[in-house]
């Protein structure tokens, strides 16, 4: 892989197993979205297009020192995921999955913004969640101006700590409103450490998790597996019970054999499992 400056940004050559499609659409992330022949995302105070050309992946509006501070750890770009796939391809079903979303990677997001964003996808639909994350970041995030257009910042804990229910409950968040304000006056108040779960071992950060409002296991399972590298986590929505269902628990799938399954098969790559698994169920509507 090689990394090459151009006028407003950089050109990552010859990358493999990245594909701007099936990693922005497969339900990891909520402030990417197609334009054109790419995607234009924030991250932190950034804002940054994202264009696949044949083997290469171009970056608008980036530097060679943000790729060395940010962009390389967020896109994941150290982590082999040939090797991965090596391994979860000895499953014949998997192999199908991974064909399908060959250029998933899993993103490593802001742990704070993660924790907002999947209390808003509990029992929601993606563009709905993608249109509430965007209101309130228009409400309470700070502006960035890019090629005439202007996009906001996910805002600070505090600042949605102080924030009166009735003005989340107008950016359509309806009852989540309330685990908003109250789990980031935990963050905000340093109640919870999302630097030190982070750093918890798997099962002790996820039962760590739980104490936020609106964070059940399913939330803190895309939590830990978006934002805080831990591959073992298996977030367990309709799309995977489906699958889970329909290819490997025929006897009935709850979340709790679930994850034990995943846990046993898939061990610490359950996560990358997971996606493959929800993207091919997801767009083959498999179990519907």
């Amino acid at each position: 892989m090689k990394i090459i400056a151009i006028g407003d940004g950089l050109i990552i050559k010859i990358i493999k197993d990245f594909d701007p499609v099936h990693t922005f659409e497969c339900g990891q992330c909520f402030r990417w979205n197609r334009e054109g022949e790419g995607y234009v995302g924030i991250v932190g105070n950034k804002v940054i297009k994202v264009v696949a050309e044949d083997e290469d992946i171009l970056l608008y509006n980036a530097t060679m020192e943000d790729y060395n501070i940010l962009w390389k750890k967020y896109f994941d770009l150290d982590r082999d995921y040939g090797d991965i796939k090596r391994v979860l391809s000895n499953d014949p079903i998997l192999a199908k999955a991974i064909t399908y979303g060959w250029g998933i990677r899993i993103l490593n997001q802001d742990p704070w913004e993660t924790l907002i964003s999947f209390i808003i996808s509990a029992n929601n639909e993606i563009s709905r969640i993608k249109g509430i994350i965007e209101n309130i970041c228009k409400l309470y995030g700070d502006r960035i101006e890019w090629k005439g257009r202007t996009y906001y910042t996910f805002p600070k804990p505090d600042t949605l700590a102080n924030a009166k229910i009735e003005d989340l409950r107008g950016c359509s968040c309806g009852y989540r409103a309330e685990y908003i304000k109250a789990t980031s006056q935990m963050v905000a108040d340093g109640t919870i450490d999302l630097h030190g779960i982070s750093n918890m071992p798997y099962e002790r950060a996820h039962k760590e998790l739980l104490r936020c409002m609106g964070v059940g296991p399913k939330v803190a399972d895309c939590i830990l597996l978006f934002s805080m590298e831990k591959g073992e986590a298996f977030p367990v929505d309709v799309w995977v019970r489906r699958v889970m269902e329909y290819f490997y628990l025929k006897d009935g799938a709850t979340p709790k054999k679930i994850k034990a399954f995943s846990a046993e098969k898939f061990g610490e790559l359950a996560g990358y499992a997971q996606q493959y698994l929800f993207y091919y169920a997801r767009e083959k509507k498999i179990g519907v």
